[in-house]
């Protein structure tokens, strides 16, 4: 597209399905680099730290740094270090706390609640423990509010917008979302690229998280049709991206 100088691209159902690489998306990322055409791979994933999200790529043939990955953590992380106050019950996966460094973990009149997906882990105890929390103060961050996702094991499961929606009609307090579709979440990825919404092309298979919040920031979009998302489905949601593939294998960079 003319006037796309940076791109930010999904990772599940856009460059990865269940875990295995899309065929082609190595190759764009690799065109991309070789022509000094910024990048960032953006996820609402929860589960692992980026760390672990960049490997997975690396391992798909995807060449890709730790700090290209940008997940809500990353912005959650920044949210907390900046107000000063830093103790938060993290109701995240044990191995997803490397991304909040800095970040003090008390599950006791803590000043912030931080809910990502726990799957399993989601028990009654930690809830009420969260709840109590809040209501002496704290404030309730949500990595993200998807609604559910398929684990690759049972099928469809519930994701961690359940459980954030319980706290917030328990509560009456409002989370603040950092993960897609939150203009937030955007506004870092451009900070990263150093482009205007503008100039930057984002690309991934979810009507909201990627094409809805993408364009609601500005930028320019791209959904791709790997990742369940049919052009029916398309049809019947009234949003219009700016391109339509059947794969992020279609896109082309330029020369």
């Amino acid at each position: 597209m003319p006037g796309v100088r940076g791109v930010l691209f999904d990772i599940d159902g856009t460059l990865l399905d269940q875990d295995e690489p899309i065929a082609g998306a190595a190759e764009v990322v690799d065109r991309l680099r070789a022509r000094g055409i910024p990048f960032r791979i953006g996820t609402n994933t929860t589960r692992r730290p980026r760390s672990a999200i960049a490997g997975i790529l690396r391992r798909g043939g995807i060449r890709v740094e730790d700090g290209e990955v940008l997940a809500p953590a990353v912005l959650a992380r920044r949210r907390i270090l900046e107000s000063g106050r830093r103790r938060a019950a993290l109701l995240v996966p044990p191995a997803s706390r490397e991304d909040f460094g800095g970040v003090e973990e008390g599950q006791d009149r803590a000043d912030w609640v931080v809910v990502g997906d726990l799957g399993r882990d989601f028990t009654f105890q930690r809830l009420n423990g969260a709840l109590r929390c809040l209501r002496h103060g704290a404030r309730l961050i949500a990595l993200h509010k998807n609604r559910v996702w398929d684990n690759g094991v049972d099928g469809i499961v519930l994701d961690a917008g359940p459980f954030v929606a319980a706290l917030e009609f328990a509560t009456g307090l409002d989370a603040e979302v950092v993960g897609k579709p939150a203009r937030a979440f955007f506004e870092l990825a451009l900070q990263e690229l150093g482009l205007p919404a503008g100039e930057t092309l984002v690309v991934g298979n979810d009507i909201d998280a990627d094409g809805r919040g993408a364009a609601a920031a500005g930028c320019r979009t791209v959904l791709v049709l790997t990742g369940g998302t049919t052009r029916a489905e398309l049809e019947r949601s009234g949003f219009r991206p700016d391109r339509v593939c059947e794969s992020v294998a279609d896109l082309a960079v330029p020369e």
